[in-house]
């Protein structure tokens, strides 16, 4: 795995601080972290081919380990080696640069998840890998809101499945609110973007900028197979 000048150590290090400190304001991912259930990769350059195929690999693995790492906490955080130095509106046309790219690969072997739309303008779009769906969230260093702000590009896949497990036990809307709270205490307003699965597309909220009514998802879900000959971004 080629990762550049960041030691993947170094990189452990840099996320448990990250996800332990104040200016992070997500509670599951704090006791994911607490009960050794993230699985934390360090990559090369965001968007890269040879990035994208390294990542797919490890997204896929995970996916399919799942429910043995933990039933309800399983986390996978994905750190990349740069680029550095991006303003919000390019780490999000890299970020579904890298989504696309999953997808791509993916495709030649799984269908889209049952429980989400493929359809980035659909209510209940979610992004697919090995058929479960996947909320993404992105961190970087120049995001605007404090919780999302991290030195290295950072895509984090929070499962569907356990969300749903998350409410039928109760806990879900528990977590939601503390997380509000928090992300309330921290910078005076929660993202503007922030919607309930099913309220409108989450697509919108991954990588964490504030995006206007008529924005336009770049991603372009293969809806045959015939798709999946195209060279892989």
């Amino acid at each position: 795995m080629t990762t550049g000048g960041s030691k993947p150590e170094e990189m452990v290090a840099a996320l448990g601080a990250k996800l332990q400190g104040d200016t992070f304001s997500c509670v599951a991912a704090k006791t994911a972290w607490m009960r050794g259930s993230v699985v934390h990769r360090h990559f090369g350059p965001m968007g890269e081919p040879a990035t994208t195929d390294e990542l797919s690999a490890a997204v896929t693995d995970f996916a399919v380990r799942r429910d043995d790492i933990h039933e309800l906490l399983a986390t996978f955080v994905a750190t990349f080696e740069g680029p550095f130095g991006l303003d919000e509106t390019e780490f999000e046309t890299l970020v579904w640069q890298q989504l696309q790219g999953l997808h791509d690969r993916d495709v030649r072997r799984f269908a889209w998840a049952d429980f989400a739309d493929s359809d980035p303008t659909s209510d209940r779009f979610a992004f697919s890998i090995a058929e479960q769906a996947f909320f993404v969230v992105g961190l970087h260093a120049n995001s605007s809101r404090i919780t999302r702000q991290f030195s290295h590009p950072t895509l984090v896949f929070n499962s569907h499945v356990q969300f749903e497990r998350l409410r039928e036990r109760g806990i879900y809307g528990r977590i939601r609110t503390e997380v509000r709270a928090r992300e309330m205490a921290l910078q005076g307003s929660i993202n503007p973007n922030l919607s309930d699965f099913g309220e409108r597309s989450e697509a919108m909220q991954y990588s964490g900028r504030a995006t206007s009514p008529d924005w336009k998802c770049p991603f372009r879900p293969h809806t045959d197979g015939l798709d999946q000959k195209e060279d892989a971004r």
